[in-house]
């Protein structure tokens, strides 16, 4: 018995080729003609939905298709082409196009006409460098007129704001079977900007948006500046749409430079989210976030975050600076009261935190800081000496220099298909209160997606993560800074934690060293719904280096659907080497990929 996606399917197959099936084309095309221009004339023919039920219409049919031929060979150079429209058969007509090309027209030296005023000699010399048309190549019509379009975008480019092309005159000498065209380009007034100025009311600071501008008053107009202003404008995420254009030339003011005009459309002041997390492995979670847009007129995000979960719980708020004294450069405050309940330690904290991001590109940075935390830890702690479980019960203050960067190759930030990314952090770490340790935290993760078809219908995806603490030892690293590996963002099968050895009460053992993998292939199968099988492994070691004597693996499947901002996701994955005390399978609930 066939399932109905699967009768779906070959319905819609089924279809597809007796669409194909019922196409024909308009007519056949004959001559003596070399591969690539039977194809070319083919297409501009066209195909129609069945044969000619008489030869009146198939002679219709010829004639519409030589009509096309001709258009198409003019273009391609052929200025002499011989073509007859034909009918063959009395009981099923054929339409027939019979083409005999004739020589192809050459190009002769291009000639540029500026209208007066004329640009600066070193630039018009340049711009016609670049005109990309030599004597000698084919004549093709639509090289012709896309070298005025990059006569036009050259001057641009160079200042020329207002450049333009005047009606050209191309002349086809049938005798000498050459194209002759010469361009008439007015190029304009030199453009110099101004300052900026910002025509929609609103909450941002129009002094601050004159900050963002990559130019100073009196530079030569560069689209590339214009552009690079919107992008900054963009980046922040708090307009909904923002404007970037030239003024018009009558806006000149009397120094001779022209500002540049900004509009902006402001998001919603106040944002309310909520959301909601689940997994066998680290049980359930609700979120609400509370967003202030331009608080400070500078398009600045502030987020009021609440957190009720079964292990991280917190109240706390961050403040994000965009372009934070230089463009590019943001500013992040962040405080919070957590409240962590795992298997392997309770933490009651505040922590405080200010970090500077410096764009890279489009969506890669690099970022460093300071981080503090004042709390109070209750660990489960194994001694490496005497072999047994110990109890800490202690207040710590934790301060943490904070560096790291993040390289983003891939298509897509949600839903990646091809590319790849790569992140690195370190943290030196000083620990006062009851106890006193320098460490260094270092740890970096690459990921990467290879497309096994076309229109990555099929992609597989890998993951390779790893972490070492240096300085420090087991017992004296506060537990919420060792390593731990197991749960939904990790090795999918084991609880949170439930990677790596354990105490006699079955408490997760943290350690100095991390590994982790996963791989998967994830399928489109039909509609926005996507297939995932997947295995990760990882590892916790108790030295400086990564440990691969106690790896331990997970695998399974899960299914996704895919929506603009990004794909719902829900595995379930199995322990392949389960322990006592490891559930049979865990199930993960979220919103985007795994990594």
């Amino acid at each position: 018995m066939t399932s109905r996606p699967a009768f779906f399917l070959v319905s819609l197959a089924g279809l597809a080729f007796a669409s194909a099936a019922s196409a024909d084309p308009r007519a056949q095309i004959r001559g003596e003609l070399d591969g690539t221009l039977r194809e070319q004339l083919v297409r501009a023919v066209g195909e129609v939905d069945g044969p000619p039920s008489n030869r009146f219409e198939a002679r219709r049919r010829a004639r519409g298709a030589m009509e096309a031929a001709e258009a198409l060979l003019r273009s391609e150079g052929y200025y002499q082409p011989v073509l007859e429209d034909l009918v063959e058969g009395e009981d099923a007509p054929v339409a027939i196009v019979n083409v005999t090309p004739g020589p192809r027209f050459l190009l002769t030296t291009p000639v540029v006409n500026w209208v007066a005023p004329q640009p600066d000699a070193e630039i018009g010399g340049g711009v016609i460098e670049d005109i990309r048309l030599k004597a000698g190549e084919p004549g093709r019509a639509v090289d012709v007129i896309a070298a005025e379009g990059r006569l036009v975008a050259g001057l641009v480019r160079s200042g020329y704001a207002d450049a333009r092309a005047e009606p050209r005159r191309v002349v086809v000498d049938h005798a000498a079977q050459t194209v002759f065209p010469t361009y008439n380009i007015a190029s304009g007034q030199l453009v110099r900007l101004d300052g900026i100025r910002l025509e929609t009311r609103g909450p941002t600071n129009p002094d601050w948006v004159a900050g963002l501008a990559p130019w100073s008053e009196g530079d030569v107009y560069d689209p590339e500046d214009v552009a690079e202003l919107e992008r900054r404008l963009l980046e922040t995420g708090v307009y909904d749409g923002v404007g970037v254009a030239l003024a018009a030339a009558e806006q000149t003011n009397p120094d001779g430079n022209r500002p540049v005009i900004v509009s902006l459309t402001d998001r919603p002041r106040r944002i309310l989210e909520a959301g909601a997390t689940y997994s066998t492995a680290e049980g359930s979670g609700v979120d609400a976030r509370w967003t202030w847009h331009n608080r400070f007129g500078r398009a600045d995000t502030l987020v009021w975050d609440v957190r009720i979960a079964d292990i991280d719980s917190r109240l706390g708020a961050n403040l994000s600076l965009p372009h934070w004294r230089r463009p590019g450069q943001t500013l992040k405050l962040d405080t919070a009261l957590v409240n962590e309940d795992t298997d392997a330690y309770e933490r009651a904290a505040l922590t405080l935190a200010a970090d500077l991001q410096q764009r890279l590109g489009k969506t890669s940075w690099v970022s460093y800081g300071v981080g503090l935390d004042i709390g109070h830890y209750n660990e489960n702690r194994f001694d490496p000496l005497t072999q047994l479980p110990i109890n800490f019960d202690r207040d710590l203050y934790i301060l943490t220099g904070r560096g790291s960067f993040y390289l983003d190759r891939s298509n897509d930030p949600l839903d990646p298909t091809t590319g790849w990314r790569l992140t690195a952090s370190v943290q030196p770490t000083a620990v006062g209160g009851e106890d006193t340790v320098l460490f260094l935290r270092a740890e970096s993760q690459a990921t990467a997606y290879l497309p096994l078809q076309d229109n990555a219908k099929t992609v597989l995806a890998g993951r390779v993560r790893l972490g070492s603490i240096v300085g420090g030892e087991e017992l004296t690293v506060p537990s919420d800074r060792l390593f731990y590996s197991g749960g939904g963002g990790s090795v999918r099968g084991y609880e949170y934690q439930g990677v790596g050895p354990r105490l006699p009460d079955n408490t997760p053992r943290g350690g100095l060293s991390l590994f982790e993998t996963s791989l998967e292939v994830r399928r489109d199968v039909f509609g926005s719904f996507q297939a995932v099988a997947f295995v990760d492994a990882g590892a916790i070691g108790f030295q400086e280096t990564p440990n691969f004597n106690n790896l331990r693996y997970g695998a399974g499947f899960g299914v996704r659907y895919k929506l603009p901002f990004g794909p719902i996701r829900a595995d379930i994955a199995f322990p392949l080497d389960r322990r006592e005390g490891d559930a049979d399978f865990q199930i993960y609930v979220s919103i985007g990929q795994a990594f």
